[in-house]
C-alpha cells in the first residue's frame, strides 16, 4: 500500500505526474466520444474552466509554470498497449465490445490538443478549442491537474510527520462513512470521483478501501483507469455537453425545444441496456418530463443532477406512474453532492419503491475539511467546472434546476428559459 504521506513529501514530476494515462478520465467521457466521433467530430466547440468559488483566487493558489508542465506533459500521453486490448476486449454494462474497432484504431493515436492560458484578476482561464471529437477529453484531465496543483500546493507547508497525521484523519473519516454505509440494504454504490479529486493515489486508496469494505455493494468506478486497475466495472452514461452542443446548433426555438429528445435518439442508436439512462435536467426536469415522448419511459432509468434529491425522486417516480410504468423496475441513480448523510436519508425514503445507485464524488475523494488545521480552508473542495461555452461560434447553454448552476451568455439564457420555461427551477447552494 501507497505511503501517502511519505509520497506527498517527496514526489517530484517524474515520479507522480498528475495525469498518468488517456483512461484517467470518466467512463462516459468515452462513451459521449464515440458517438460525436460518429456523428458531430467535426462541430467546433469551445470548452472553458469555470471556478463557481469566486473567493478563492485560483491563480494566487497554483503555480502558473507547474500547471503548464502538467497540462503539457497530459498532451504526451496516449493509450498503452494494454489499455488498447483492455478496451476492446473487456466486457461493459454486460455488452462485449461497446467500442467499435474504427473508433479504438483512431483512439490509438489520439492526443490532447493545445489548451489556451491566461490568468486575469487572480483567476486562471484555461479554454480549449477546436473539433468537438478532438477537445473533449481535456474536460477531466484539466479538472484534474487543477484541484491536484491546488492541494500539493497545500500540503508542500507540511511537515512529514504533519502530512501522517493529515491522511490518517482522513482514512478514519473515510472509514466511518463505509461502516455506516454498511448497514445500508441491496446497497450499490460507485465512484464518481475523479474531476475534483485530491489526487490519484488519493482516489486510488479511497477506491482500495471501498473494495474491501463494502465488498460487493462498491459496484465500480467512473475512473476509466482505476476501474481498470481494481478489476471494477467501470460506471457512466452521458452528461449535459450533448444537449447542450445540438442545443446550441438548433436553428430555431422550435428545433431547440426537441433537442433533449433528439440527443437521447441519437444515444440509443449507440447503446442499449443500462446504458440507457436519462440526465434530464440541462435545461429543467419539468420541461423534459412534460414533453417527453413515451419510448422515454421505457429506459432503464433516470439520474437527477441538480434538484434536490428527494423532491427529485418524488418526481420521477410520480411520472414514471403516470405514464403506467412500474417504478420499482427502474433505476434512480443519485450523484449530486452525496455524501453518507445524504445517501443514507435518500435510501430510507426509496429503497423498495424504486432500483436505487448512488455515484459518490468530492465527498469521496477529496474530504479533508479540518484534517489539518494549519490549512483550512487550502484543502477545502472547491467548485470547479469545465464546460462547454460554444458550438460552432453559437453560445451554448445550461439552464440545470439549480440557478447557481446554469452556464451561458445572459441574453441566450433568457431565450432558454423563454423556450423551456422556469418551473422546478430553485436556487439552491452548489454542494460539492
Amino acid at each position: 500500500m501507497t505511503d501517502l504521506a511519505r509520497r506527498a513529501y517527496d514526489h517530484g514530476f517524474r515520479l507522480d505526474p498528475i495525469v498518468r494515462s488517456l483512461l484517467d478520465t470518466d467512463f462516459y467521457k468515452l462513451l459521449m466520444l464515440q458517438l460525436i466521433w460518429r456523428e458531430h467530430r467535426d462541430v467546433s466547440v469551445e470548452f472553458q474552466v469555470i471556478n463557481r468559488t469566486r473567493s478563492v483566487r485560483l491563480a494566487e493558489e497554483i503555480d502558473v509554470g507547474a500547471l503548464r508542465e502538467q497540462l503539457d506533459h497530459a498532451r504526451t500521453v496516449g493509450l498503452s498497449r494494454r489499455e488498447q486490448v483492455w478496451l476492446a476486449g473487456n466486457t461493459f454494462y454486460g455488452v462485449k465490445s461497446i467500442f467499435s474497432p474504427d473508433f479504438l484504431a483512431w483512439l490509438a493515436d489520439f492526443r490532447l490538443p493545445d489548451y489556451h492560458l491566461e490568468v486575469r484578476d487572480g483567476q486562471i482561464e484555461l479554454t480549449f478549442t477546436g473539433a468537438w471529437a478532438d477537445v473533449t477529453l481535456w474536460e477531466i484531465p484539466a479538472l484534474s491537474i487543477l484541484n491536484e496543483l491546488r492541494c500539493r500546493t497545500a500540503l508542500h507547508r507540511l511537515g512529514r510527520f504533519e502530512l501522517d497525521v493529515l491522511y490518517a484523519r482522513a482514512k478514519t473519516r473515510l472509514w466511518d462513512k463505509v461502516e455506516r454505509l454498511r448497514a445500508l440494504p441491496d446497497l450499490r454504490l460507485s465512484d464518481f470521483g475523479t474531476r475534483r479529486r485530491h489526487g490519484f493515489l488519493w482516489q486510488d486508496w479511497c477506491i482500495a478501501a471501498l473494495k474491501e469494505g463494502l465488498a460487493s455493494a462498491f459496484v465500480g468506478s467512473s475512473n476509466v483507469l482505476l476501474a481498470m486497475n481494481h478489476d471494477l466495472e467501470a460506471i457512466g452514461t452521458n452528461g449535459h455537453e450533448l444537449p447542450m452542443v445540438l442545443a446550441a446548433l438548433a436553428p430555431d426555438d422550435e428545433a431547440l425545444r426537441a433537442v433533449p429528445y433528439q440527443v437521447l435518439d441519437q444515444w440509443r442508436q449507440h447503446y442499449a441496456g443500462n446504458l440507457l439512462v436519462v440526465l434530464p435536467d440541462a435545461f429543467g426536469t419539468e420541461a423534459f418530463l412534460d414533453q417527453a415522448p413515451d419510448w422515454v419511459a421505457d429506459w432503464t432509468g433516470f439520474r437527477p443532477d441538480s434538484s434536490p434529491p428527494l423532491e427529485a425522486g418524488e418526481r420521477l417516480i410520480r411520472w414514471w406512474r403516470e405514464r403506467g410504468r412500474d417504478p420499482r423496475d427502474k433505476l434512480l441513480i443519485f450523484s449530486d453532492g452525496m455524501d453518507v448523510d445524504s445517501i443514507e436519508a435518500v435510501h430510507a425514503r426509496f429503497h423498495g419503491r424504486a432500483r436505487l445507485s448512488y455515484g459518490w464524488g468530492t465527498n469521496l475523494t477529496n474530504d479533508f475539511r479540518g484534517c489539518s488545521p494549519a490549512l483550512a480552508p487550502e484543502l477545502d473542495p472547491i467548485s470547479l467546472v469545465c464546460k462547454v461555452v460554444s458550438a460552432n461560434g453559437r453560445p451554448a447553454v445550461k439552464l440545470s434546476d439549480n440557478p447557481a448552476k446554469a452556464v451561458g451568455d445572459p441574453a441566450e439564457i433568457a431565450r432558454y428559459l423563454r423556450v423551456f420555461g422556469e418551473r422546478g427551477h430553485s436556487m439552491q447552494p452548489v454542494v460539492v
